[in-house]
């Protein structure tokens, strides 16, 4: 089944520690129960992965939301004042798409995104029907009126809560970055990761764009014809189909779209010249600082993998190969075959000139040695007796029922 954890909006500061803070205790309650919490986004084969939904907005420091159309509206006296925000971010997302994708970038990720169960790693936003006709007839001069999203009746089925009115926004689950209703829902994130970098990009690209349109304004230019101007030039970023459908991916790819379908790439891209130059100008990060922090994310990727080749070398030394001996069946050369290639590929990686390098080579390793060694694996679990089989098998992994009960040895984290 599929579980979440919804904590309330915040300011995204906190938000980004309380959820360093859920992951923490997740973990610790699963000991304490003789379980382990996985964080990686893709712990299971042919199984759904998990992640995260960073649900992002802004709003001025006295209270007003400048992603609620009704509210921003009234707020300025301004009925399209709705309209010229949403161009903004529009606009943040098609030029920069690359830094969002790198806020994202991982092992686990790489796995998880674009397997249809999370949208692509293309980056695209999606508006829902209403809001892109509305935006569609301003940019082209058909109308300034005032934004009013339809209405639907919510019935929770309970003589409690009576029926009641709500916003009738759709979101579409297989986009990246789709508008839910004065928030925009940034669906690609891993659940392992620390979301600061996410909302640090975020933050900044739309920012720069308000910076962009302020002095525009101030040159003399009118803020309607800038918006018009903005979402024509940034329109192909709108996209409201199927992100699974792979002829839906190529057209976004012919769009001229951001897609960096690998996670070490994607790193690559902080510190291109004009992220730097973006970071600098908000006065965010300097050249050196995004250098450093490019560094950083290119060790913690190759990392990632070291840790997790070594230990595929250790269950086949230590578990699969002593199971497949004992029993006298099972592809016993390919598997000590492997231990040399796992051994030969983590040397490679250690030897690397720099950490961009390493990354490369390790991004290999994962996502195609690796998966190559599984199916010898998995090979030799379906003929190896249960009985002499030392590990737990995929089919116990995935139904706890299957699992022979056993005590957990753990000391508790909390009183009971």
């Amino acid at each position: 089944n599929q579980y979440e954890f919804a904590p309330l909006f915040g300011l995204n500061t906190i938000q980004v520690d309380q959820n360093l803070m859920v992951m923490q205790i997740i973990e610790e309650v699963a000991v304490r129960h003789g379980l382990a919490a996985l964080m990686q986004e893709k712990p299971f084969n042919d199984v759904n992965g998990s992640g995260k939904h960073n649900n992002w907005s802004i709003g001025t420091e006295d209270g007003i939301m400048l992603l609620h159309p009704a509210k921003v509206n009234k707020a300025t006296g301004n009925d399209t004042a709705f309209a010229v925000i949403m161009s903004a971010i529009i606009a943040a997302v098609n030029e920069h798409g690359d830094l969002m994708r790198m806020a994202i970038a991982s092992p686990g990720n790489d796995f998880r995104l674009g397997a249809c169960e999370a949208p692509p790693a293309i980056v695209s936003t999606y508006l829902g029907e209403d809001i892109t006709f509305y935006l569609s007839h301003f940019k082209d001069g058909k109308g300034e009126g005032e934004y009013i999203p339809k209405l639907k009746t919510l019935d929770l089925g309970t003589h409690e809560v009576l029926p009641f009115e709500v916003p009738a926004e759709d979101r579409n689950r297989t986009s990246p970055f789709p508008y839910g209703g004065a928030r925009f829902e940034f669906r690609a994130v891993g659940s392992s990761q620390n979301v600061s970098m996410v909302n640090t990009v975020l933050n900044t690209i739309v920012a720069e764009k308000f910076a962009e349109f302020s002095d525009r304004v101030d040159a003399g230019e009118d803020i309607h014809d800038i918006a018009r101007e903005t979402l024509n030039e940034h329109w192909k970023v709108v996209f409201n189909g199927n992100n699974y459908d792979e002829e839906m991916q190529q057209e976004l790819t012919d769009r001229g779209l951001w897609r960096i379908d690998s996670g070490v790439e994607a790193i690559a891209t902080l510190t291109a010249e004009k992220n730097t130059a973006l970071f600098q100008k908000m006065k965010v990060l300097t050249k050196e600082e995004c250098e450093s922090r490019q560094h950083i994310l290119h060790d913690h990727y190759w990392g990632t993998v070291d840790i997790e080749a070594k230990c595929l070398v250790d269950m086949l030394n230590q578990h699969i190969i002593p199971s497949v001996k004992a029993a006298g069946v099972g592809p016993l050369s390919d598997l000590e075959a492997a231990v040399g290639t796992l051994k030969t590929a983590i040397a490679e990686i250690h030897a690397a000139e720099d950490s961009y390098k390493a990354a490369q080579l390790a991004r290999v390793l994962r996502l195609e040695t690796m998966i190559d060694i599984r199916a010898v694996c998995d090979a030799a679990e379906e003929v190896v007796p249960a009985n002499l089989w030392t590990l737990a098998t995929y089919k116990e992994l995935m139904f706890l029922d299957q699992h022979t009960a056993s005590t957990p040895e753990t000391e508790p984290f909390f009183d009971e």
